[in-house]
């Protein structure tokens, strides 16, 4: 099937791209090009994107800011479905509905202004909330999950509205890398004065402040349970291995460093990682970031 002709006159509020570049649109600069990128701008036009796709048996994946993702290189024949125009933010006392393409720095400002805080640990973070979400992202000892109400996802053909306790939350996981296109997230905070949410939120910037420079996916694999996988990796020697243009940076080795690679070559150096820790560790590392499409 012609995706591009197929949607031309279809589904006309949507914003389309033909010959989408992932690399332009992701965090660590890698990855071919989707024949199109498509972008609903409410859960309505999500319901009706998703079910088009599937009816059509289209393939599709999903992107927001693209931090914490490896594009394939090549062409992708399918669609992206972009968060980017889901960006209703609504407060009701110190609940906040957040659409999927909001960015963590939008809502911490948003909840700044109307002093409600417990949401500090997002600054600096490069995330959409429905990314945020179906990571369940965060920092040492504070994640999504802690704030989370509910989870808005479409699945088969409506939107389901997920309480917390349904949303299989755990280390850097949810039940939404299944698959389902989460559109918007409820989350509870508690009244703080916007000063201090200021000082809070520059104590959390501040331990980000050492991370690597440079294009990268954020933190490659997740922590194991009573170890910390930068370490892990230090110690089995990994810093500044590489594989073409990719390299293990020497400044914390949970990163890996694009200068100049392929999605290819990085999928390669994170493969010889795995086997370099686990033939030394018999620990298996497990991948935070996701591969799309």
């Amino acid at each position: 099937m012609d995706i591009k002709k197929y949607f031309e006159g279809k589904l006309a509020a949507l914003h389309a791209e033909s010959d989408f570049p992932f690399a332009r649109h992701t965090t660590i600069g890698t990855g071919g090009t989707a024949a199109l990128a498509l972008s609903p701008a409410s859960s309505e036009e999500t319901v009706a994107l998703v079910k088009t796709l599937k009816g059509q048996k289209i393939p599709y994946c999903h992107l927001g800011v693209g931090a914490n993702v490896l594009p394939a290189d090549g062409y992708f024949e399918g669609a992206v479905i972009r968060t980017d125009r889901l960006r209703t933010l609504e407060a009701e006392g110190t609940e906040i509905f957040c659409g999927a393409g909001v960015t963590a720095g939008s809502l911490l400002s948003f909840a700044k202004k109307r002093g409600i805080g417990g949401l500090e640990f997002l600054a600096g973070i490069p995330a959409s909330l429905g990314g945020a979400a179906v990571m369940n992202a965060g920092v040492k000892g504070k994640h999504l999950s802690d704030v989370v109400l509910s989870v808005l996802a479409v699945e088969g053909d409506r939107i389901y509205e997920f309480p917390a306790k349904d949303c299989g939350f755990s280390e850097k996981t949810s039940i939404f890398q299944s698959g389902m296109t989460v559109v918007g997230v409820r989350l509870k905070g508690h009244p703080v004065l916007p000063s201090e949410i200021e000082e809070r939120e520059n104590v959390y910037r501040a331990k980000r402040a050492h991370l690597p420079k440079g294009r990268s996916m954020g933190c490659v694999f997740v922590n194991p349970e009573g170890h910390f996988a930068g370490k892990l990796i230090e110690e089995c020697g990994c810093k500044g291995l590489s594989v073409g243009k990719a390299f293990v940076s020497t400044e914390h080795a949970n990163f890996i460093i694009n200068g100049g690679a392929t999605s290819r070559e990085i999928a390669a150096l994170i493969r010889l990682v795995k086997t370099t820790v686990f033939e030394r560790t018999g620990i298996l590392l497990r991948e935070e970031i996701r591969y799309i499409p």
